[in-house]
């Protein structure tokens, strides 16, 4: 007997990307300037030991550090691991090892790349250097990586007091995050998927409490049991609560200010999210009656717009903002 094909196995790109904005503290404003100028500092502790990279708090006692001393910018590998395969952004674009250096003066080691022709290069206790970027910002990448240096004992390098002042200091630094990942959804959101593409909106029943969750989760999270029991609900639905959004997201075509609210569609157990259009921004509330606006060719509905309803009563979704 010939069997039957399974449901098709839904699968798609996701990136998750932003810059991480941060503003820097006198240690580690003069731990990157330091940087930029070819010079690597470290904090040392109240028992005296030097930590590279420099920190604000000493680990062991929580107290505020900031007697900062450079260090060499030769080291010695404590442990190291091959990447065969470099990914996006890290700093070589061939095979390379990650390597734990403790740098001359140093008694903690510093994460970095080390450019070796191969695994067996590499040793723990081999001796390196840094190998300084042409262009310098005030960033860890000023340090472009480590290279072999030459092998031997380690000089007796005692670390130097310095001011940690320097002309022009980094005061923030902008790191940019990015995940990317092929996301599958498991049984109970391929069917809520597979609904919306047709117009629908699908979720599922506990058999215990009786929620219905939108979108569903395969599983009940207050029960503990699965879900399997399909509903569809909506389309209409009311606003339970909102926020209205004055700050234009990167690579969104919406003006603002614009309105996201939380919406329990009809025969729901919890609100999804929405955006809110077809009303000015102002006049958006709590109980207003809204249906789903879709794009031609949208999978999921592009906004929710007012019905021309009366405003539901609070006691019908008090229960669900």
């Amino acid at each position: 007997m010939a069997g039957s094909a399974g449901p098709e196995v839904l699968r798609a790109p996701l990136v998750v990307e932003f810059p991480f904005t941060r503003s820097l503290g006198p240690v580690q404003s003069a731990f990157l300037t330091g940087l930029r100028e070819r010079t690597v500092l470290g904090v040392r502790t109240g028992d005296g030991r030097v930590l590279v990279p420099p920190v604000e708090y000493d680990p062991v006692t929580a107290e505020e550090i900031r007697d900062l001393v450079e260090v060499g910018a030769t080291g010695t590998v404590t442990t190291w691991a091959w990447n065969p395969a470099p990914r996006r952004g890290q700093p070589l674009d061939r095979p390379f090892a990650w390597v734990l250096v403790r740098l001359d003066g140093a008694d903690t080691a510093l994460l970095h790349a080390l450019d070796a022709p191969g695994p067996d290069a590499v040793h723990t206790g081999m001796r390196v250097r840094v190998r300084w970027a042409a262009e310098r910002t005030g960033a860890i990448t000023d340090i472009a990586c480590f290279e072999p240096g030459e092998e031997g004992e380690a000089a007796g390098h005692q670390p130097t007091p310095h001011s940690g002042e320097f002309h022009d200091p980094v005061t923030g630094i902008v790191a940019p995050a990015r995940l990317d990942y092929t996301y599958s959804p498991g049984r109970a959101q391929s069917a809520y998927i597979n609904a919306l593409s047709a117009r629908r909106t699908v979720g599922e029943r506990c058999l215990s409490c009786r929620k219905v969750y939108v979108p569903p989760r395969g599983a009940c999270p207050t029960c503990g049991v699965a879900t399997e029991e399909r509903v569809e609900v909506g389309p209409a639905g009311t606003v339970t609560t909102y926020c209205i959004v004055n700050i234009k997201a990167k690579n969104l075509d919406i003006e603002v200010p614009y309105v996201y609210a939380h919406i329990a569609l009809d025969g729901a157990g919890l609100a999804l999210h929405g955006r809110i259009g077809g009303i000015p921004y102002d006049q958006v509330r709590m109980g207003l009656r809204v249906e789903p606006v879709w794009s031609e060719g949208g999978r999921y509905p592009d906004h929710y717009r007012p019905t021309g309803e009366p405003d539901a009563d609070y006691e019908t979704y008090k229960e669900l903002i």
